[in-house]
């Protein structure tokens, strides 16, 4: 075969891409800017998007036919949230409204790919031609899609080498302390971008008696009460407005402190990288969300001793285990309540944190392993009066603190005058800023015309108020004078190391509250771990102190029945003992006495009473008749009860009923048995249902009974 019978085929010439079908649609220019910078900056940019309506127009399309979007000018293309003219572009194609849609180029229309070829499939069902600056394109053939999906993932990847760029750039600039970050209360910056001290004393002042005062309270929650008794503000620069960079004093807030306390910079570090974005908690449409905290000692750039200093690192990390201890799921802040170890007792049975619970008005106090009961309904591992825990931790935390008597006597002299002068210095600065708003109102106000009646008039008014703020100050720091605590006196002082010679005396001082015991414990402690054993009296208290050292102590703790004690069956066996040779039972409760036995609750010695209810209970006696009780041959009418009867039929308190009698909820009557008065209660069986259900229902929803008319109640004296 020759090459002249090789037969090669005539490539087909391609139907124009536009035609009439789509010239009788509208074409839309889409226009866009990532931001209002390159809005404002870069306007060449802008006039080529515009430009796009002749481009149009030389394809056939009327000037009346042609629509310009350029609703996200100033909105990135990165995704589709935010973008409402891309959201318009999109509709109006799917209503098959759109023949043509012009960009510049492919970036402008989406920077997603997700968005691209969204836009691409809807195209392709509705046969809407794309242009840009290069040609037309039909997005339903094969070769003009695969074009137009290599150049919308060109676009996403310049998308992210931009990106990639523009953070490594601060990721080094961050590396070498360069990068410029948002200073906090206390800081501010030069011109040349050096961070300095606030040049304001009293700011620096109120910064330094913060930190001050969290070594001294060792909570959060206690510095913000102090900060607001004494009405100390925050110094705190304006960041945008009219009066961007002035210095504003600010009341407290929770939230404020806590920034200022988690914050690095107070102690000389240049921290970045603190709060990354995590993008599985992030919100659509909203980039600030889902950041994470991450711990100082965990962030991406940490140079210690790059900037001025209010606090050493030391501090700093102290401050921040202190705060983690307050919190909840740990020890906690320290709390009202008499419980000396609330939130440090550990379960010795499961490991679990042991709580405070109260009873009796919150008089007496228990600690209770509670936590698997509360999640599943187990029963209660451990439970105990708080008392005895708190005598042994108590001693024993006086046996650490004898040897330190003279620094503490000298120590709590220091904090008294230390305290007096901070606050003395706080009010001094406030008192000369007042003074210098008075003198400046008072230049500006000499300083204008007298003609001039519209400025003076104002330029007056200020001078009042200036002189007004500075007399109410004044006011308030002559109640501040008698009020604050007085440098201690010699005879104080030596008042002070005579008491600390005597800590016992100290600590159970009527002076001394259950706050401070608590933080003192706190200081030497870190936590304390319960074991009861074999649910007897005897309990072993491990006392875990800073530093890693460990005491173990042996608590007797009261019971609530005698067949807890662990010398039960030695009672027992004597109580038998000495029943079988003949001792009456007032006898083998004095010899038991004698022998040191003790009751369960230990209150009390053993009765006779109680001795025979023992021997009876324990099979080694036998019960006595009883003799019929006097209310049994009292003469009464019918539904008539004593009070111990009824409580009895009804299980409720004696008391409660004799409250209603009082009140005159249940009618009575007085009558004498051996010379002795006796209330009778009136009850029939409709009377004794209903008081079993008020009983039975919760006490916020209890109905108490009617009260009686004057007719109705039998009082018989």
């Amino acid at each position: 075969m020759t090459s002249e019978s090789i037969m090669v085929p005539r490539a087909q010439s391609l139907p124009e891409k536009v035609c009439g079908q789509h010239r009788d649609r509208q074409a839309i220019v889409y226009i866009r800017q990532s931001t209002l910078q390159q809005v404002e900056r870069n306007q060449e940019s802008t006039r080529l998007q515009y430009a796009l309506v002749d481009r149009a127009f030389a394809l056939g399309w009327p000037r009346e036919a042609i629509v310009v979007v350029d609703d996200d000018l100033g909105r990135s293309g990165a995704s589709i949230e935010g973008r409402l003219g891309f959201q318009r572009l999109v509709a109006e194609v799917g209503l098959g409204r759109v023949g043509l849609v012009l960009g510049v180029e492919m970036s402008r229309l989406a920077r997603s790919c997700r968005d691209w070829h969204q836009l691409l499939e809807i195209c392709s069902l509705f046969d809407t031609l794309i242009a840009d600056a290069d040609g037309v394109y039909d997005p339903s053939n094969f070769n003009d899609r695969l074009l137009l999906g290599l150049k919308g993932t060109m676009s996403e990847a310049e998308l992210h080498i931009i990106k990639a760029r523009m953070l490594e750039g601060r990721r080094a600039k961050a590396r070498r302390g360069e990068l410029a970050k948002s200073l906090p209360a206390g800081y501010v910056a030069r011109p040349s971008g050096e961070v300095i001290f606030e040049p304001d004393e009293q700011a620096q002042g109120v910064i330094r008696l913060i930190f001050d005062l969290f070594e001294r309270l060792r909570s959060v929650g206690g510095v913000l009460r102090y900060l607001n008794e004494h009405n100390i503000q925050m110094p705190i620069r304006r960041k945008d407005g009219p009066t961007k960079g002035d210095l504003e004093w600010r009341r407290p807030s929770r939230a404020t402190l806590h920034n200022l306390f988690n914050n690095p910079i107070y102690a000389g570090v240049y921290a970045w990288g603190a709060r990354p974005v995590d993008r599985r908690r992030q919100k659509p449409g909203r980039p600030g969300t889902g950041r994470c905290v991450k711990a100082p000692d965990n962030v991406e750039v940490f140079l210690p001793d790059r900037l001025p200093a209010y606090i050493s690192l030391e501090q700093f990390e102290s401050i921040q285990a202190q705060i983690r201890a307050n919190l909840p799921s740990a020890q906690g802040p320290v709390r009202a309540g008499s419980a000396l170890l609330s939130g440090m007792v550990i379960c010795g049975a499961c490991g679990l944190r042991m709580q405070p619970t109260y009873n009796n008005n919150g008089q007496v106090a228990r600690y209770i392993c509670n936590g698997m009961h509360m999640a599943y309904a187990e029963p209660i591992c451990q439970s105990l009066k708080a008392a005895p825990v708190d005598e042994a931790v108590s001693r024993a935390i006086l046996r650490s603190l004898e040897p330190a008597a003279l620094e503490i006597s000298l120590a709590v002299a220091s904090d008294l005058e230390a305290e007096r002068k901070s606050l003395d210095r706080q009010w001094q600065q406030r008192l000369e800023r007042a003074q210098f708003e008075v003198d400046r109102a008072r230049r500006s106000y000499a300083s204008v015309e007298p003609e001039n009646r519209l400025v003076a008039r104002s330029l007056e008014k200020s001078w009042e108020e200036a002189l007004a703020s500075q007399a109410r100050l004044m006011v308030d720091y002559d109640r501040f004078q008698r009020e604050r605590l007085q440098a201690p006196s010699r005879t104080e002082l030596e008042a002070i190391r005579t008491l600390t010679q005597d800590l016992p005396a100290l600590w159970q001082a009527a002076t001394t509250t259950q706050r401070e015991r608590q933080e003192i414990v706190r200081l030497l402690l870190e936590r304390v771990i319960i074991k009861m054993v074999d649910d007897t009296e005897h309990v072993e208290v491990t006392c875990h102190w800073h530093g890693g050292n460990q005491t173990m102590h042996k608590v007797i703790r009261p019971v609530a029945r005698i067949t807890a004690l662990s010398s039960y069956p030695a009672l027992i066996a004597r109580m038998k003992e000495l029943y079988e040779a003949g001792h009456s039972s007032r006898c083998i409760a004095n010899i038991l006495n004698e022998e040191g036995f003790v009751p369960p609750k230990r209150r009390n010695t053993y009765t006779p009473e109680m001795v025979r209810h023992r021997l009876v209970a324990a099979g080694i006696a036998k019960p006595q008749r009883k003799k019929p009780s006097a209310s049994a041959m009292i003469v009464r009418e019918p539904d008539e009860w004593t009070i111990r009867e009824l409580a009895e039929a009804i299980g409720m308190p004696q008391a409660t009923l004799y409250y209603w009698v009082a009140n005159g909820r249940l009618s009575s009557r007085l009558v004498k048995h051996d010379r002795k008065p006796v209330k009778l209660v009136t009850a029939d069986a409709t009377m004794i249902e209903d008081l079993k259900a008020i009983r039975a229902s919760p006490p916020h929803l209890r109905r108490l009974p009617p009260r009686q008319s004057a007719e109705q109640l039998k009082l018989i004296t």
